[in-house]
């Protein structure tokens, strides 16, 4: 069965499109996919490239241009979703461990599932804790694993790996 590398990062506000269906081509391709979460805002930062929440027409277009291929889905998204995200790290922190552990697609779904539908802004609360606990685990002790400074560390290279790869 083909594998493919699936770089995202919850905070990604396209990435929810891919996110939200890649269950659904998997089933209908074969296709597996290695779930790769990575810190996006850090390498847009070093590329200068600011959030569109700070350009209003972009922001204005991205949320209109998310809301027609979201319809093209069946997707219901609530937009604007809350952006940009105060806990990004923290969310792809978690994500790291569930990956590492096998529960990242639940997690990731779940994250922005609660970002984009009910306007729970993913990282923070109550997503974060509803989202772990929604994919089989308990909040508390992965929160305090993400906290830490490995998980940190964790984040820091699987983001520089992304950036030698060419992932923005």
């Amino acid at each position: 069965m083909a594998m493919i590398d699936f770089w995202f990062s919850i905070g990604s506000t396209y990435t929810y499109l891919s996110v939200m269906r890649l269950a659904e081509v998997a089933a209908e391709t074969g296709i597996e996919f290695r779930w790769l979460p990575f810190n996006v805002r850090a390498i847009m930062i070093e590329m200068d490239n600011i959030p569109f929440a700070k350009k209003p027409a972009k922001a204005a277009y991205m949320w209109r241009d998310i809301e027609r291929r979201a319809a093209m889905y069946r997707m219901v998204p609530k937009l604007p979703a809350p952006y940009p995200l105060a806990e990004l790290e923290r969310a792809n922190r978690v994500a790291l461990i569930a990956a590492r552990e096998g529960w990242c697609e639940a997690y990731a779904r779940e994250t922005y599932r609660r970002w984009f539908e009910m306007g729970e802004p993913a990282g923070s609360e109550p997503n974060i804790s509803a989202s772990i606990e929604k994919a089989g685990q308990k909040a508390e002790p992965v929160l305090r694993r993400a906290d830490s400074d490995d998980a940190k560390a964790e984040l820091a290279a699987a983001t520089e790996q992304a950036k030698a790869l060419g992932v923005f």
